[in-house]
């Protein structure tokens, strides 16, 4: 199906753009009273990823309500652990929660290799999605870098040091690699699905990349994120690696097409380290959006500047605070999309 708005996907492929394309990391959340209201309906977060109608429903909202240019499918990432074999809950106030844990080879042995079918609810969301959007624009994919979900695997929570998971990889690095190329592989399986299921362009989180040193990130994340790079060849992929300020260089150099950027990174000295020949994608600070609309709009242009037109995707430095106003949210787009459409 063609699409009516195809801006974000040009874009990465580093093809001329009226204007910069614009979505925002969880616009589909507690911004939208839309939201909200489906949410009440439930029992709780896990419900709504795993119901495929509503999934669909909350992820169209920000197209409509908000405008963005793309939508990103509604589930979570940690839907890959769970396929493996290791459930979840989510605790209100609290984040996730792991009753079991990846401690010792046997309990690594006992782990299967996520594919399409034990997925299939994100996947039905995606056929849904891809329905009721009727190409009015992209929609994203996505999954968790392999490191990322290793943090909470051996975990088991959210952590500020995730300490065990960083012990396991001085410990025993050859248990950690077995592990990291198992939940690759799964997310490999996984994307593939999403892809067969209608999704445009995939993306690639890594929340805890920046919580290990350089040397450790190229040999236990980039490497798996690398890996499913390689493997993913039907559609744009784009990596944002939150924190990875040493390894920008080497995350330009994988066979990534969109390299994301936090709201740390300096965007000059980034498109330096990587190169011309990769779309960025960011990076305005969040909390920017706590300002006036005068002042989100003036940091806005600036950020705008500071890419320049082409072999951009506007975005936040990360995802967007549930407590934000939504109206200062679509300021932000709204700029985006005028300033840059008059470059």
């Amino acid at each position: 199906m063609k699409l009516e708005n195809d801006l974000l996907l040009r874009a990465a492929n580093g093809e001329k753009t009226e204007r910069t394309p614009v979505w925002v990391m969880r616009q589909a959340g507690r911004i939208l009273k839309e939201y909200r209201a489906v949410r009440g309906k439930l029992s709780g977060f896990i419900e709504l990823v795993q119901t495929p109608d509503l999934a669909a429903e909350v992820t169209i909202q920000p197209v409509d309500i908000l405008g963005v240019d793309a939508a990103i499918i509604f589930s979570d990432i940690l839907v890959v652990p769970e396929a493996m074999g290791l459930p979840y809950t989510m605790e209100e106030g609290v984040g996730p929660f792991f009753p079991k844990t990846v401690k010792s080879e046997t309990d690594l042995n006992k782990l299967k290799t996520a594919d399409e079918d034990s997925l299939g609810y994100v996947i039905d969301a995606i056929k849904v999605t891809k329905k009721e959007l009727n190409g009015r624009v992209p929609l994203i994919g996505f999954a968790g870098a392999p490191w990322t979900i290793f943090c909470y695997m051996i975990e088991g929570k959210g952590s500020k040091t995730f300490s065990n998971a960083r012990k396991s990889l001085y410990k025993d690095p050859a248990f950690a690699h077995k592990l990291l190329d198992k939940i690759a592989d799964s997310t490999i399986n996984y994307l593939k699905g999403q892809i067969s299921a209608g999704a445009d362009i995939v993306q690639v989180f890594d929340s805890w990349a920046g919580i290990l040193p350089t040397e450790q990130y190229d040999n236990f994340s980039l490497k798996y994120i690398s890996k499913i790079a390689n493997a993913i060849t039907e559609v744009p992929v784009i990596v944002f690696a939150k924190g990875a300020y040493g390894s920008r260089k080497t995350i330009g150099e994988i066979d990534c097409d969109v390299v994301g950027l936090d709201w740390n990174m300096d965007i000059v000295e980034s498109r330096d380290l990587i190169g011309p020949r990769k779309t960025l994608q960011g990076n305005l600070d969040p909390a920017t959006l706590y300002a006036d609309f005068n002042t989100i709009k003036s940091e806005t242009r600036k950020m705008i500047d500071q890419f320049g037109k082409s072999r951009h995707i506007a975005n936040l430095g990360h995802g967007v605070y549930p407590d934000m106003d939504v109206e200062k949210v679509k300021c932000f787009i709204d700029e985006v999309k005028e300033y840059s459409s008059n470059l």
